[in-house]
């Protein structure tokens, strides 16, 4: 089949070449990630990392009410929700 999986499925399409030195490339779309497929999180910018710390901010406040007080290991919370949310398996 020529073209891209029809339903642009994660993993399922393909496209190979051989650049001039003969060595052969195969490439493939990845829409989504699969469960622990990541390793590590690059933010973009700093604005990628703000609105990724104001998200886990709101999240934590939640979290908070529902524990009816403050919760004194915040950094390791924000950690654990902060990778989750980008993908990573905790």
């Amino acid at each position: 089949m020529t073209g891209p999986q029809p339903d642009r499925r994660s993993y399922s399409s393909f496209a190979s070449f051989n650049d001039p030195d003969g060595n052969g490339f195969v490439l493939q779309e990845v829409t989504a990630r699969h469960p622990g497929r990541i390793t590590h999180v690059v933010y973009g910018s700093v604005l990628e990392v703000e609105q990724a710390l104001r998200h886990a901010a709101v999240a934590h406040g939640r979290h908070e009410a529902e524990l009816g007080h403050e919760a004194p290991d915040w950094p390791s919370w924000y950690a654990e929700y902060m990778a989750r949310a980008a993908g990573l398996g905790s």
